[in-house]
């Protein structure tokens, strides 16, 4: 792995593959190292050069200390539709993957988001056009507080949860994601997983500054609509975190996008989906070499 300077920050990176580029943006309070090594490794297959990095306030780049909003404060801020403040926005962590890029001399990308990184991706698309060859969103949503959130069931749950530790870190994401994922979470193999991310970087309070910028961002489906890039919308039908009205919404906003949704997949990425979702990126890859054939 690596860094570089960029937007006024550090951000660290990793590299595999060659081809065309395509950047992997993570979600929420996730690292670059939570896209796991064999999906990455089905994208190098089909020609790319896969770009990884870590979102600020994650993993190994630069952390911020503002101010973190309450578990409390951010459920009222949902169910009540309430403003809240943020350190940053969407269109910050957008900035730092286009400097990403700038640093590596890469002037266009294939866009890959999930979840809180679908919304990165997104505002990436809108604000840097020139920087984006395609995008795909994945388990995300346009920022419209009536579409795309948490069940009431985790609403409730979340609100409740106790203050992060470094030594219950594992266990209480193990129950984190028992809710979230679908019937294929193995939790033998998440515990793996949540070992090595814990390990290589702990940031709660990064993930409240998240969930902050978030909530600040506003609504970006009057921009989506302007869009002029191949786009695909992936979501799983039985996700309760971002439900599937906000992939919905995503697609419906995007002109010419095209929406493909798992029965079988929640907020998670299922390992047998893995193929048929590589091959859909490079699908939608192939549509942006189409248009600037023609």
């Amino acid at each position: 792995m690596a860094s570089v300077q960029a937007n006024g920050i550090t951000i660290e990176y990793d590299e595999h593959g060659s081809g065309e580029p395509l950047l992997l943006v993570m979600g929420l309070g996730g690292q670059l190292t939570d896209w796991p090594q064999e999906f990455v490794d089905l994208l190098v297959e089909r020609g790319y050069r896969v770009i990884r990095l870590d979102n600020r306030d994650s993993g190994l780049s630069t952390e911020f200390g503002g101010p973190v909003p309450t578990n409390w404060q951010i459920a009222k801020a949902v169910l009540f539709r309430r403003p809240i403040t943020s350190e940053y926005l969407l269109s910050d962590m957008a900035a730092d993957a286009a400097g990403l890029l700038a640093a590596l001399e890469v002037d266009r990308a294939h866009v890959v988001g999930v979840s809180m990184g679908g919304m990165i991706a997104q505002t990436l698309a809108i604000e840097h056009p020139e920087r984006v060859c395609s995008l795909t969103s994945i388990m995300s949503t346009t920022g419209n507080r009536r579409v795309g959130q948490p069940t009431m069931r985790l609403i409730r749950k979340f609100a409740r949860r106790k203050p992060a530790s470094r030594a219950t870190a594992i266990d209480d994401a193990i129950v984190t994601f028992r809710e979230i994922c679908g019937p294929a979470f193995d939790e033998h193999e998440f515990r793996e997983m949540a070992k090595v991310s814990i390990e290589r970087s702990f940031r709660p309070a990064g993930t409240g500054r998240q969930t902050a910028a978030i909530m600040a961002s506003g609504d970006r489906t009057g921009r989506l609509e302007h869009l002029d890039v191949p786009a695909l919308v992936v979501h799983g039908m039985l996700d309760p975190l971002v439900q599937l009205s906000g992939g919905v919404a995503t697609a419906d906003a995007i002109p010419g996008s095209r929406l493909l949704m798992f029965n079988d997949m929640a907020h998670d990425l299922p390992r047998a989906r893995w193929v048929e979702l590589a091959d859909a990126i490079a699908t939608n890859a192939a549509r942006a070499r189409a248009t600037s054939n023609a």
